[in-house]
């Protein structure tokens, strides 16, 4: 698997998951754009994959907003000419039922998850249109599949509609030889998993067949995979990551 003279867009890669991917495509011979809130993280992500060459940069910005979307594709372009690949993987997550969420959390899931995902999409099809060719990769859940006893409601609707816009986004760009699918990960070892307690991990674990939590590092080999040429005759999957937790 080579991603050899590709240029990728990454959201939500300071840390974690996204970071992870940002490694993976590195390695396998990509140059990215990477972004994210939190600049600081970003100048040490960037730092970490430029030791050898300039491969890496990155803009700060909100993922809900369409000029971050649109400096990310330009930053793309002015930096490496072009754009291949595009990695959805900005998100934010909240753990409260119907009656607790306000609008404004709801609406900043949605804008964030969904709303981002659109964004972005947006910003880079012109480009994939132009040079008949792309990878889109997003970044979704099995939550966003059936409904998890933890999670929110804003958050399930958010990757549902993510699962939905990258099966309409396949449809609509085949003729383009663009690829869209969306990886939808179970519990995942990220910051946020580091803080559970030992009674709630053993209750995650109990549910998942396998009886291990994914990596990062897991997910982004998914990614590579579906950003390279190796994945030409799929588009429209929703792909499961949960150790066999949800099926279908």
């Amino acid at each position: 698997m080579t991603l050899q003279n590709k240029v990728a867009i990454i959201t939500g890669a300071s840390r974690g998951i996204g970071r992870a991917i940002a490694e993976t495509l590195v390695r396998e011979g990509a140059r990215v754009v990477l972004s994210g809130t939190n600049e600081d993280l970003l100048q040490d992500a960037c730092s970490a994959l430029n030791k050898e060459e300039t491969c890496a940069v990155y803009v700060a910005g909100d993922a809900s907003l369409p000029e971050t979307a649109a400096s990310l594709a330009l930053q793309a372009k002015t930096h490496f000419g072009q754009i291949d690949i595009l990695v959805n993987n900005a998100g934010v997550n909240l753990r409260k039922s119907t009656v607790d969420t306000s609008v404004d959390e709801w609406k900043r899931l949605i804008d964030i998850n969904l709303t981002g995902t659109f964004l972005m999409c947006q910003a880079v099809i012109p480009d994939m249109i132009k040079q008949q060719g792309g990878k889109i990769v997003n970044m979704s859940s099995t939550t966003g599949k059936t409904p998890h006893h933890n999670a929110s409601p804003a958050y399930g609707a958010s990757k549902a509609g993510i699962n939905y816009l990258t099966m309409h986004l396949a449809k609509e760009l085949a003729a383009h030889r663009i690829h869209v699918n969306a990886v939808c990960p179970g519990p995942i070892e990220t910051d946020m998993s580091k803080q559970w307690s030992a009674e709630y991990r053993s209750a995650v674990l109990e549910r998942i067949p396998l009886k291990t939590i994914g990596t990062p590092e897991q997910v982004a080999n998914v990614v590579a995979f579906l950003a390279s040429d190796q994945s030409d005759f799929i588009t429209g999957e929703t792909i499961n990551m949960n150790g066999g937790t949800y099926m279908n």
